[in-house]
């Protein structure tokens, strides 16, 4: 037997030396397991100058918005609402999602029962627990709007006009929920495999935001981002890594851009189904197994980006609950021809729960990108452009304005993941992302976590909580079997 071999069947729970490169939802949520299952060398390597990834909460106006994760989806089996339910930290967020106005690009509003019997249809047309879908060949794009117009054509003739704009918005709206660049490329059938929690779907985090939920995992007990809890002296900011070597036998090298060098027994990697995109080609030694590079391959992480408005006084009239977007086609090709293109896929504008004096916005896509290349001033007058041609009100100048750049962000290159019809063609999925890399003894050597590699709740904190505590347990249970073994 080799040295290598001996000095790997020494190691124990105490001894085993764990990187975990992330330090967002995943990773926290694996660190601070392997801690309380006893296990001692873990270090939590993170490219940016902070942890939560796309958990980013930040002081702004009256307290404080989530750049990224936003609400908590769902209450029965979320593990983020069992952890917080009797914390008092969350409530139901305003109807604004649901009772916002329709307004054309002429000014025109939508009467309200036009506008409502649009929303209905639209929004029984999301397939949740659907058995349609179980059979159906399409992307989800294709059931929606087969879906929609076969129940606007049981209402009393409409405008068709004006049902066409509505659905068109409807597709951002809900491309927005996917993280894709519209519904056509997301897979129908991959929609049932996604699990939805039943409760309430928008549970805002009132006046503290998302980070609430990361600083209750790390039992952090200051309202102080330097405070760490139990992961103090587990973490390392500033330390994007360039390359994962896993050819040895007995230890992993990891080589951060910097040119500091790791070595480590077990690799969790959580970072972005973006980031791995760009660079597992480049990353991994040797290169990951055909397997492996399909799921990277097939899946998708979307981009999705906010806006965040302040106004010294609530920018809309009391009976405005938002607005969306519903451009008029004469209007839309004139757009288009514009330097303003990218206005085509902000699709809305709300108010903010606990901010009364915010108006947040919403843009998807390949516009997403392109208006994240562009300065904060040219992207701000071009929103004031877009009031000033929808509202038939004046909105202000904001005192301040913020926009997130998800994608353009080498540590992310995106916002959230979906199920692509690619993936379907490539027979792949999640399960392929998250499969463990094993050495001939059965002992997970590259592990991957993070929201992507969740086979039901993809795209959510949860989802990404439940991959960190997965990741760990198998660590867990490799070395209680060990033991046992000995």
């Amino acid at each position: 037997m080799s040295a290598a071999s001996i000095r790997s069947l020494r190691r124990t729970k105490h001894t085993a030396r764990i990187v975990i490169i992330g330090a967002g939802t995943a990773g926290i949520a694996a660190a601070t397991r392997l801690l309380e299952q006893g296990f001692k060398h873990v270090l939590l390597l993170e490219a940016e100058d902070r942890i939560g990834g796309r958990i980013n909460t930040i002081p702004f106006a009256d307290n404080v918005v989530d750049l990224g994760a936003q609400w908590c989806h769902g209450e029965r089996d979320n593990a983020v609402y069992q952890r917080v339910k009797d914390m008092n930290v969350l409530e139901a967020t305003e109807a604004h999602y649901e009772t916002f106005r329709c307004v054309r690009s002429n000014k025109q509003v939508l009467p309200d029962d036009i506008a409502n019997n649009l929303k209905a249809i639209a929004f029984n047309s999301i397939p949740e627990r659907q058995t349609e879908l179980v059979d159906f060949p399409g992307s989800l794009g294709d059931y929606i709007t087969k879906k929609y117009w076969q129940e606007v054509g049981k209402l009393p003739p409409m405008n068709r006009t004006i049902a066409e704009e509505f659905l068109e918005n409807f597709h951002k709206f809900e491309s927005s929920v996917e993280a894709a660049d519209h519904l056509y490329e997301v897979s129908g059938r991959g929609h049932l495999e996604y699990w939805l929690c039943e409760g309430e779907l928008l549970l805002n985090w009132r006046d503290k935001g998302y980070k609430s939920f990361l600083r209750l995992l790390m039992n952090a007990k200051k309202d102080e981002p330097e405070d760490l809890g139990v992961l103090k002296g587990h973490v390392l900011l500033n330390k994007r890594v360039s390359e994962i070597n896993y050819q040895a036998a007995d230890e992993i090298v990891i080589r951060c851009w910097n040119g500091e060098v790791l070595t480590a027994d077990h690799v969790i990697c959580t970072v972005s189904l973006g980031v791995l995109k760009e660079q597992h080609a480049s990353m991994f030694v040797p290169a990951l197994p055909e397997a492996k590079v399909r799921a990277i391959k097939g899946l998708k992480l979307g981009t999705v980006d906010k806006f965040f408005l302040e106004y010294p006084v609530p920018p809309l009239p009391e009976d405005w609950p938002g607005f969306c977007c519903l451009w008029l086609e004469e209007d839309l090709q004139e757009l288009r021809a514009s330097e303003r293109f990218w206005l085509e896929s902000v699709f809305g504008f709300y108010p903010v729960s606990y901010q009364p004096r915010l108006l947040q916005g919403w843009i998807i896509g390949e516009h997403a990108r392109y208006m994240e290349t562009l300065t904060e001033q040219e992207v701000l007058d071009g929103l004031l452009w877009l009031f000033r041609k929808f509202l038939p009100f004046d909105v202000p100048q904001p005192q301040h304005f913020l926009r997130t750049q998800w994608h353009a962000n080498p540590n992310f290159r995106g916002s959230y993941t979906f199920r692509t019809t690619y993936a379907d063609e490539l027979r792949t999925g999640a399960w392929d992302l998250e499969a463990p890399l094993l050495d001939v003894a059965g002992k997970p050597r590259l592990q991957f976590g993070g929201e992507a590699s969740h086979k039901h709740y993809y795209s959510t904190v949860h989802g990404a909580a439940e991959t960190g505590w997965r990741e760990a347990d198998r660590l867990n249970t490799y070395y209680r079997s060990r033991t046992a073994q000995l």
